[in-house]
């Protein structure tokens, strides 16, 4: 019997058979879908509440095409032919939207965020457990993803961003294509991976 609550097929579809996709079919991606994938992953924890995750979709094919132009070669194919591509980015002044995210405690803002280096470390660690969260949601909606980190980070956040933004990968999404997986690489084994004190 199971020690988890979790249904074995939203396991499967959230863990055990979902796997980074390469290619994928036509079908378009909607914003309503993507805005179901936010509603569900936001309630996720992160550290004092803050949202320090931001989400720019690539839809129109100019954009797409100067992020095409950024992406290492190998990734180049894959982010022109995915029906959706997310760039998901640390926002450094996540801080000033804290008051409100943690209303039982807004002197956190300037208790433990007034300084700047603070801040962009606090942003990116849990921006990327915020993306993690996301890469989850897009399972969840029955959706495929293929995160990636290979492409030039400071042409990136000049051509998307600005100062005040960090970016942290490139996503695509959609409905998984009949060749988009891998076969599945080895993991290690509870014991490699977890002591006891």
């Amino acid at each position: 019997m199971s020690e988890l609550n979790l249904h074995p097929t939203a396991q499967d579809l959230l863990f055990r058979e979902a796997r980074t996709a390469n290619t994928f079919t036509s079908e378009p991606v909607t914003d309503e879908q993507l805005q179901a994938v936010y509603d569900l992953v936001k309630y996720a924890p992160t550290a004092y509440n803050q949202s320090p995750l931001r989400v720019v979709l690539v839809r129109s094919d100019e954009a797409r095409g100067r992020l095409v132009d950024l992406m290492s070669e190998g990734n180049r194919p894959k982010t022109a032919a995915a029906p959706l591509v997310a760039i998901l980015a640390a926002d450094n002044e996540f801080h000033e939207e804290l008051p409100a995210l943690l209303p039982h405690f807004p002197q956190a803002k300037d208790l433990f965020f007034a300084d700047r280096a603070v801040r962009e470390e606090s942003a990116f660690l849990n921006a990327a457990l915020q993306s993690a969260y996301f890469i989850l949601g897009i399972r969840a909606a029955g959706l495929a993803a293929g995160p990636m980190t290979g492409f030039d980070f400071p042409a990136v956040r000049k051509e998307f961003l600005d100062d005040d933004h960090t970016p942290l990968m490139v996503v695509n999404i959609g409905r998984p294509g009949p060749d988009a997986w891998f076969p599945r690489s080895p993991r290690l084994a509870y014991e490699e991976v977890v002591t006891a004190v």
